[in-house]
């Protein structure tokens, strides 16, 4: 955790201080932050900030983009701010504010992102169970299938206790009386009552909620019902424990607050739950699950398309939210799930896209970002490949949209569905065995419509996805005057930035040369990569046997020295590598060369780097005014006199 300290230090400082922070909590890959203020945030430094991907801001919560380091990055941002004393969405005043929706997105990302890294792992290893007895590698009546499933399947059974914890943090009453609730409605003797003998009488004969009554509460029927995986009653059950422990809190003197405001909570909650809210939750919970289902009988394949099409859109706003608990519901109400099903296509989708964009693309930092975003994406991680590359280029994403589209139609017309709560990507496969039926023609079809989802992303990214068009990772090819590196007249001309990191006027910089420009007039970088790129399409003028510093002239005339670090010359090239000649040919955003930012700061040198125009005297010079840049950046631009 100690190299996400000076990350978490920034994100903190940036999100507006730990004072501007009501709650923070992650999911698999962003830091969500309630904030008190979003307009205090700085939302261009964090999006330009080395270590996040980028930022969203949706559902009332200020979405910090990570990665697969979320979890690390998470407890460096939580050690910093202290923010695991506070209690989420304390006060509940932030709660009022926002839409009916961005609410309601809040309250059930609040609920279900706790426990969602878990809830992953458990559906894969019960997905991975049934695969276990599909193939005949381990049988039911096995102790290690036993076993494997207790493991798998133990957080899905209690699923209400889990709830209970989360959702009365959530509604800003005590946790633990909220998993005391949870456990009363999974309590084995009750459940057990249900069909063990002949109910006293039945309630509501002859509809479609008849209920046989085997036990009653102070002389008041309780219909019973099952509530192991179930969501809906929970929620509802803290909901009303949280109001009223917030009303007895109130009212009962402190002396004997500390027991009787959790005990006066429970012993009017609980019954309540069992004879309605329970019930009544249960058979919402039943329409909503078969209307989820008819929805998709009545056409599987538009069903499959709109859903799989727009599923990266709905993440980008954190709308998904909104369905995760439906799906859950799907699974304890009517035993499978097509929501979860119609959209195993997209991640595939994405990592055919990003496949695309790492053979054609020319700029070597998408080169490097790319392959661990293919791998993420496989295994259903998609946020790293979309924020980080589809989106800013925007045609691979489209293109990732269309495809995902088309794998979900499929999917929707091979009946496929899900039968666990799993992950996605690859572990969501096993999902889709038959608990009956095991490998049957539609879970080959939903291998089949990812397949066809890869290879058409790939495809249309390939061949239409203008992956070097409007970037900084080619330039158009020189004309006949240009190639040979002779240059009639100097004009106005736009300077990227070389490097990534923070812009430092050159007047602030611990050297006199360079401050007082007698080097050169521009700008300098405090780097947050060890990396150098063209800033220009040119030619290499200069190169420092040492390797720390470079000279180009730009095929529009200017002369630019990049300059890595105050008296680097002396480290004689150590951390210093390029692969470059002098009298070479470079194109815009080409890799330069690279160094070990580390290792140079570690021997006591300040890696702040100069970036100047050494024919200065011929251009009027303006400076970005940007305090951060990346390589995409303008960071100056020299108009002749």
């Amino acid at each position: 955790m100690m190299k996400y300290e000076q990350l978490a230090k920034d994100i903190i400082e940036n999100v507006g201080g730990k004072e501007n922070v009501n709650s923070v909590v992650h999911c698999i890959t962003r830091l969500r932050f309630k904030l008190k203020d979003e307009s205090q945030a700085n939302t261009e430094v964090l999006n330009n900030m080395d270590g996040v991907v980028t930022v969203r801001q949706s559902g009332g919560q200020y979405q910090v983009v990570i990665g697969n380091h979320v979890a690390d990055v998470y407890k460096a941002v939580v050690a910093e701010g202290g923010f695991q004393t506070q209690k989420e969405d304390d006060g509940n005043d932030e709660e009022e504010k926002g839409s009916l929706l961005n609410r309601f997105i809040d309250l059930i990302a609040g609920i279900f992102t706790p426990i969602l890294s878990v809830l992953v792992a458990s559906g894969v290893l019960k997905g991975l169970n049934a695969l276990f007895t599909a193939t005949g590698l381990l049988k039911e009546e096995s102790g290690t299938y036993q076993i494997l499933n207790a493991i798998g399947d133990g957080l899905f059974y209690f699923l209400p206790i889990i709830l209970g914890y989360t959702a009365m943090k959530k509604f800003g009453g005590t946790p633990f009386l909220g998993m005391v609730i949870g456990m009363a409605l999974v309590y084995p003797d009750l459940e057990n009552l249900q069909g063990s003998g002949d109910p006293l009488y039945t309630l509501f004969a002859g509809t479609m909620i008849e209920s046989p009554v085997y036990i009653e509460f102070l002389g008041i029927p309780v219909i019973l019902m099952s509530y192991s995986m179930s969501v809906i009653p929970i929620i509802i059950s803290t909901f009303f424990a949280a109001k009223l422990e917030n009303f007895f809190t109130k009212i009962i003197p402190a002396v004997v607050r500390m027991f009787l405001v959790p005990m006066l909570t429970m012993v009017i909650i609980i019954p309540l739950t069992f004879m309605i809210i329970g019930p009544i939750a249960t058979w919402l919970s039943q329409l909503i699950g078969d209307g989820s289902v008819g929805l998709y009988e009545l056409s599987p394949i538009i069903a499959g398309a709109l859903l799989g099409g727009f599923w990266l859109v709905l993440v980008m706003f954190g709308l998904h939210w909104g369905l995760v608990p439906i799906a859950i519901n799907n699974f304890s109400t009517v035993g499978q799930d097509p929501i979860l099903a119609l959209i195993f296509a997209h991640s595939f989708a994405l990592a055919g896209a990003l496949l695309a964009v790492l053979l054609i693309t020319k700029n070597q930092n998408t080169k490097t970002l790319t392959p661990p975003a293919i791998v993420s994406a496989i295994f259903g991680v998609t946020e790293p490949g979309m924020y980080g590359i589809a989106l800013p280029l925007k045609k691979p994403f489209i293109f990732t949209v269309i495809s995902s589209a088309i794998g979900g139609a499929l999917i929707g017309a091979f009946g496929t569905r899900g039968y666990e709560m799993a992950g996605l990507g690859l572990f969501q496969i096993p999902s889709f065995i038959h608990p009956e039926n095991g490998f049957d023609f539609a879970i080959i079809g939903a291998i089949i419509a990812a397949v066809v989802a890869l290879i058409l992303a790939f495809v249309l990214t390939y061949f239409f996805g203008g992956v070097n068009q409007n970037t900084n990772d080619t330039q158009e090819e020189p004309s006949e005057s240009t190639s040979n590196h002779e240059t009639n007249s100097l004009t106005q001309e736009q300077i990227a930035s070389p490097l990534k990191g923070k812009v430092v006027n050159l007047s602030d910089v611990e050297d006199t040369a360079f401050a007082t420009g007698a080097l050169g007039k521009g700008a300098a970088i405090e780097p947050t990569e060890g990396v150098v790129h063209s800033p220009v399409t040119g030619t290499v003028t200069a190169l420092f046997p040492t390797k720390h510093a470079i000279g180009l002239t730009s095929d529009n005339g200017a002369e630019i020295l990049i300059h890595i670090g105050l008296d680097t010359v002396q480290l004689e090239g150590e951390h210093f590598s390029t692969d470059l000649n002098q009298g070479d040919r470079v194109e815009k955003g080409q890799l330069l060369l690279s160094f070990d930012k580390d290792g140079i700061e570690k021997d006591g040198y300040i890696i702040t780097t100069p970036v100047v125009i050494s024919n200065h005297d011929n251009y009027e010079l303006s400076i970005t005014d940007q305090p951060d840049v990346t390589t995409q950046d303008v960071l100056l631009e020299v108009t002749p006199k």
